[in-house]
């Protein structure tokens, strides 16, 4: 690649290893949280769209509100402790006229709370229910050492994302429920990665350029904030098939985030200042649907059995295409996404009239691919197993508490990168959730 060619690559790449993505490794494969009440923990979430055994239901089967008599509020929060650690086979680099790198990054999981309410209202007696629920379907947030060998990659990647859902659910019949929901979801983000200007300035202006910046190992840091609010919806069914056995299914639709925020450079030497200048970006984000089937079966009155099946449209994340916002083009990411699956099976027994213990184990596909995992979404397929159990302290109360462990395959990594150097090695992950829970009917 000629000099004036590798400029009209590089600077833009600078610009796309700061973005890099908007999200990253959530809890549920890719980047989403499955995380939105406490009672469901203890089963891995399986058959969460039938269950609705509580408000919590807004979230999953807005049709399951017909469950829930008269008034009841919940609140919840989860606890997550990610661990993930890169490990580098030798082969990995940075760019030309850089520092080599210093180390493997150290452990990026970051502790996050992730806090949820909702509110059921029986409306019309057995007829008409509404309800609101406030969680975060997206988001955590990674943190890898300054200095590590993929700093030019990823450092700090930090997303938070707020669902507003007013909800109605309508009581056809005895057999048959009907719900849906509306979502306003506001979205927020921070990135950063090291930015080599020794490099930059090698490749654009030659060794002149070398000597403006000072010489070879300079660098600085990228950093972009940036958020948007969007709109989408939900659907539910409910079905009493038998006295015994019931069956949900619940559709999420997409959601277009329209990203706008600013990217700043920390440190750059002032021969850059026109080349990678600080200011506005933005990008757009179509966050995927998803669709949930769902069965409930009541084998006695002590043993319950669940199961379910959850597809996600993630192939509408294929890429990031990243502009100013005056329309120029910065650079395009591929991410690759396909659609992922999610399958699993759970029980609950009922111990007494008090208590009730939860088992749940789900399979997770991931919708990265081995070709595009980057330090901001490593992620892989997980195997969820969970444990947990209810005490119904009252007619009125009742407390939810729910463990999770994930167990994730050791991830490839082989990102190659003319601008950002490469990465090869792999990621070892793993994540334990803990969540507590209370509702009270009133």
């Amino acid at each position: 690649m000629n000099r004036p060619e590798f400029r009209r690559f590089v600077m833009p790449a600078a610009l796309a290893a700061t973005l890099g993505c908007w999200a990253q490794p959530g809890l549920g494969a890719g980047f989403a949280l499955t995380e939105q009440n406490a009672s469901g923990l203890g089963n891995a979430y399986v058959g969460a769209a039938a269950v609705a055994e509580d408000a919590s239901t807004i979230y999953f089967n807005p049709a399951g509100m017909t469950r829930i008599k008269g008034r009841q509020v919940v609140g919840a929060v989860s606890l997550i402790a990610p661990s993930m650690k890169f490990s580098d086979s030798g082969a990995s680099t940075v760019p030309p006229y850089q520092s080599p790198g210093g180390g493997n990054g150290g452990d990026a999981g970051d502790l996050a709370a992730v806090p949820v309410g909702y509110l059921s209202w029986e409306l019309q007696p057995n007829s008409v229910w509404l309800g609101v629920g406030v969680n975060a379907p997206f988001g955590l947030s990674t943190k890898w050492d300054s200095g590590w060998v993929g700093r030019f990659h990823a450092i700090e990647s930090s997303v938070e994302a707020i669902n507003i859902n007013p909800s109605i659910a309508w009581k056809v019949n005895e057999q048959v429920s009907l719900g849906a929901g509306f979502s306003a979801q506001w979205m927020k983000a921070t990135l950063s990665n090291s930015v080599p200007y020794s490099a930059l300035a090698a490749a654009s202006f030659g060794a002149a350029g070398l000597v403006a910046v000072g010489g070879p190992n300079r660098e600085g840091e990228a950093k972009v904030d940036g958020d948007s609010w969007a709109w989408g919806w939900n659907l539910g069914a409910l079905f009493q098939v038998t006295p015994a056995t019931r069956i949900g299914m619940a559709y999420r639709s997409t959601i277009s985030q329209d990203l706008e925020g600013d990217i700043s450079f920390s440190d750059r030497p002032a021969a850059l200042g026109n080349a990678i200048p600080d200011g506005p970006v933005k990008s757009k984000i179509k966050l995927p649907d998803s669709f949930s089937l769902a069965l409930v079966h009541d084998v006695n009155p002590r043993w319950q059995l669940l199961a379910d099946y959850t597809w996600t449209g993630w192939s509408t994340i294929p890429e990031i295409a990243i502009q100013r916002t005056d329309g120029s083009p910065v650079s395009t990411v591929q991410l690759g996404f396909k659609d992922a699956w999610r399958l699993g099976a759970g029980a609950n027994y009922r111990y007494d009239d008090q208590w009730t213990i939860r088992f749940g184990v789900a399979y997770d596909k991931s919708p990265v691919q081995d070709a595009e995992r980057t330090p901001r979404l490593p992620d892989k397929s997980r195997v969820w197993t969970a444990i947990g159990a209810q005490y119904r302290a009252s007619a009125q109360t009742a407390f939810d508490f729910g463990m999770v462990y994930l167990w994730i395959p050791d991830a490839s990594s082989d990102l190659q990168s003319t601008s950002a150097g490469n990465l090869v090695g792999s990621y070892e992950a793993s994540t334990w959730i803990f969540g507590a829970q209370v509702r009270y009917n009133f």
